[in-house]
């Protein structure tokens, strides 16, 4: 009768389909979008579910720091991928840079171009209102914002006047229902938003090159490394460049 039993349940567990492969990608807030049309075309050629988990680099990095079950890691800058290196968090072999992008001053209303320079006149421009951008001392594009405005002599004169934001997309959405006259983004998040009016960009010696490293986290399975491969892959490479992303600039 036990003999029958088994047999009974190893045919039962044959006959169930096999359960298809899960990965959590833990991925910046900007690359909303491009990454959903990759990670789905990715489980579709490979029957993998890809689960993307979008926020700050920051917050993400932090999560990954306390355990969090994360496989891939993808950051807007290079500064939180250093962050989870140096405590053995990534497997460095798998690091690489994927993309680039710039950043841009928006507007909630559209107008003259504005020429960003150390002559710049941020609070004429501002009117009483507030500058949407990343919390400027943890997420990547609040950082990026900082240094730009730092560079070109203009944060001190607008620093009180901020309105600071979890993530660059929701500095993007102030802009975008009016809560906040202007605001500092990527280019490709100002692309993304019909409601917002890009008014200027910065000049890219004024910041650190913007770069997306990715890495696989430190214990993943092959599945990891074949994504983050996939990542780099032309098919991925044109969803990226469509949405204004660049090449990542050579080592």
């Amino acid at each position: 009768m036990l003999r029958i039993l088994c047999s009974f349940l190893t045919l039962l567990m044959l006959a169930l389909p096999a359960q298809a492969e899960r990965l959590l990608v833990f991925a910046a807030a900007s690359l909303a979008g491009p990454l959903d049309t990759v990670a789905k075309a990715y489980g579709e050629e490979t029957g993998t579910e890809v689960v993307v988990s979008y926020a700050g680099s920051s917050a993400l990095a932090r999560q990954i720091e306390q355990g969090a079950p994360a496989d891939v890691f993808l950051s807007a800058n290079q500064g939180w991928m250093d962050h989870l290196a140096a405590m053995g968090h990534i497997d460095n072999a798998t690091r690489a840079d994927l993309w680039g992008n710039e950043l841009v001053l928006v507007a909630s209303a559209p107008g003259p171009e504005v020429a960003l320079t150390p002559e710049t006149d941020l609070m004429a421009l501002l009117a009483g209102g507030r500058l949407a951008l990343a919390l400027p001392d943890a997420v990547p594009a609040g950082i990026y914002a900082r240094e730009a405005l730092t560079t070109l002599g203009l944060w001190d004169g607008v620093k009180e006047s901020l309105a600071p934001a979890d993530n660059v997309r929701s500095a993007l959405a102030l802009v975008a229902t009016g809560a906040a006259p202007w605001g500092v983004v990527y280019a490709t998040d100002a692309r993304a938003e019909p409601a917002v009016h890009v008014r200027g960009t910065f000049p890219a010696e004024s910041h650190p090159a913007i770069t997306y490293p990715g890495a696989v986290i430190q214990g993943a399975g092959p599945e990891a490394h074949a994504f983050l491969s996939y990542l780099s892959a032309a098919p991925s490479r044109e969803v990226f460049e469509a949405a204004g992303f660049r090449a990542a600039l050579a080592p």
